[in-house]
C-alpha cells in the first residue's frame, strides 16, 4: 500500500511530501524495492532532522511482533517495527530491563540500532549495539541478509549507526539487563559553574547512569551551571513499601498531550532564562537523594505527548556534538558562551560522559568525552548560530550526531560510512552535495 503525505521527524523540521509505503511482512519488501529507485525505511519518526527522510519511505511500523524470548539468558528476538515501549511493557513484569536507552522510549529497535543510539550509562556499557547479537537486512537487491560479529561482518558494522543507509532492519536479536524491581536509586547533585559539574562527572564513573542538565545562559562564574543525577538500580532494601509491593511495575499510561502548536512567542530568551531559574532552584539543597521509577528518570518528556509541538509550526532542531575529554572544560565553555551571546537559549540542554568507543562500530556517533545535546527553535538567528557551533566543534576535534542534525558542516559528519546504494536520505544528500 502507498500513502501520499506530508511527513517531518521529531523537530517538525524540515518537513518533505513523501510517498509512503507501509511494509507489513519483510517478504513484500523486494516488490517495494523494484518499484523505486531512491528509498529509505522509517520506524517511529523520533530522529530529529532530515536523517529519516526522503520522496519515498517504507513504514516499518507494522513489523510490531515479538518473535522469540529467552527467559533464562535474557535474550529478546523482535521485529524492527517494535517501539522501546511495548518491549518495556512486555520484559519488566518478567525481571528485565532495556541494556541501553536513550532519552524516550518511542523509538522503534530498527532505528535504535541504524542511530546506534546510547543513553546515561555509555561510560559503562557502550552504545545499543554493544547487546545486538544479530540482525535481519533487506538490502538493496531485495535479499534478506543476517548479519552478525560472524556472518556477514562488514555488513553488520557498516549498519549499525549506518543511519537505514544499508536497508531495512527487518529483525533483531539482543541480551536483555536482569533485574528483580523497576526502580533506581537516584542522587541530583547541584554544580556552580563547568569545573564542578566535570569533577562530578569523573567522580561519578562508577554510578551506572549519569546525566546532567546544564543552563546554557548562564556567563561568568556560573557559566555551566548545572545539576548532576546520577542512578543505579535500586536494591530491594532501598524501596519503600508500596514500591516492594509494586516490585516490576511497568510505565503509567497516564500522559499530558500537547494538543496544539504554541505561538511562536512563548519561547524566547525571558522564558528559557525564567525555566532554567526555576529548574536550578526547585532543589533547595545541595544534594538529594531518592528512589523512583524508571519512567521519570529515563523517560521524564515521554509524560507530554506531542511536547515537540511547544516550539511551535516552524519547528526547532536539536544540536548534539561531542568534544574530546581532554577538550572538555574549555570547549564548552567556548560554546555555551555563544549560545548565550546568541540569546537562542535550549531550556533542553542535556551533558553526559561518553565513555570508549568501539572501534568496530565505525558509523557510531559516540567517542570518548562528553556530549552537550541542545534544542534550538527554528528562527533566523539559529542559521547565524549553528556555522558558529560547528566552528568550535571541529575546532576541538569533536563530530555531530546525525541522528539529530539537520543544518551542520558536512565535515563534521562525514564519518558515516556507507556503500552507494538505492537506500538514501535528505540528510545524506545534502552531506554529499555539500562536499562535493
Amino acid at each position: 500500500m502507498k500513502i501520499e503525505k506530508t511527513i517531518s521527524n521529531w523537530g517538525n523540521f524540515p518537513e518533505l511530501e513523501v510517498s509512503e509505503y507501509l511494509l507489513d511482512n519483510p517478504t513484500k519488501a523486494e516488490e517495494i524495492l523494484r518499484a523505486e529507485k531512491s528509498i529509505l525505511a522509517r520506524g517511529n519518526g523520533r530522529s530529529y532532522g532530515d536523517a529519516a527522510l526522503n520522496e519515498n519511505v517504507i513504514s516499518t511500523l507494522n513489523l510490531k511482533h515479538f518473535l522469540a524470548f529467552d527467559e533464562v539468558k535474557g535474550v529478546l528476538s523482535c521485529e524492527g517495527g517494535v517501539l522501546f515501549s511495548d518491549i518495556l511493557d512486555f520484559i519488566v513484569p518478567k525481571g528485565f530491563f532495556l541494556p541501553v536507552t536513550p532519552g524516550t522510549k518511542f523509538i522503534t529497535v530498527g532505528g535504535a540500532i541504524a542511530a546506534d543510539v546510547h543513553g546515561k550509562n555509555h561510560h559503562k556499557d557502550g552504545c545499543f549495539s554493544e547487546f545486538v547479537t544479530q540482525f535481519k537486512l533487506v538490502v538493496d537487491t531485495g535479499e534478506t541478509k543476517t548479519c552478525s560479529r560472524t556472518e556477514n561482518t562488514p555488513l553488520f558494522w557498516e549498519t549499525i549507526g549506518g543511519m537505514g543507509l544499508t536497508g531495512i532492519i527487518v529483525e533483531a536479536t539482543f541480551q536483555l539487563k536482569k533485574i528483580d524491581n523497576s526502580y533506581f536509586y537516584v542522587e541530583s547533585i547541584k554544580a556552580m559553574n563547568l569545573t564542578e559539574i566535570f569533577q562530578l562527572f569523573e567522580a561519578s564513573e562508577d554510578w551506572t547512569y549519569t546525566v546532567a542538565w546544564i543552563d546554557c545562559l548562564q556567563k561568568g562564574a556560573h557559566i555551566g551551571r548545572s545539576i548532576l543525577m546520577r542512578g543505579r538500580h535500586a536494591s530491594r532494601e532501598q524501596l519503600s513499601g508500596k514500591q516492594k509491593k509494586e516490585l516490576l511495575k511497568t510505565t503509567p499510561k497516564k500522559n499530558v498531550r500537547i494538543p496544539f502548536n504554541f505561538p511562536g512567542f512563548v519561547l524566547n530568551t525571558l522564558s528559557v532564562k525564567l525555566f532554567n531559574l526555576l529548574y536550578y532552584y526547585k532543589q533547595t539543597s545541595k544534594i538529594t537523594k531518592n528512589v523512583t521509577h524508571y519512567e521519570p528518570f529515563f523517560y521524564p518528556l515521554d509524560a507530554v505527548l506531542e511536547w515537540n509541538k511547544i516550539y511551535g509550526k516552524n519547528g526547532f532542531i536539536q544540536y548534539q556534538f561531542v568534544i574530546p575529554k581532554e577538550a572538555g572544560v574549555v570547549a564548552m565553555e567556548e560554546i555555551l558562551l555563544a549560545i548565550s551571546n546568541s540569546k537562542q537559549g535550549s531550556f533542553l540542554a542535556v551533558l553526559k560522559l561518553f565513555g570508549k568507543n568501539n572501534t568496530n562500530a565505525y558509523n557510531s556517533f559516540p567517542i570518548e568525552g562528553y556530549t552537550l545535546a541542545l534544542d534550538f527553535k527554528v528562527n533566523k538567528k539559529l542559521y547565524l548560530l549553528v556555522p558558529k557551533l560547528d566552528a568550535i566543534v571541529m575546532k576541538y576535534h569533536g563530530r555531530i550526531y546525525r541522528a539529530k542534525d539537520s543544518l551542520s558542516n558536512a565535515n563534521l559528519l562525514n564519518y558515516v560510512k556507507v556503500k552507494r546504494t538505492k537506500f538514501n536520505s535528505l540528510q545524506n544528500r545534502r552531506i554529499n552535495n555539500s562536499l562535493s
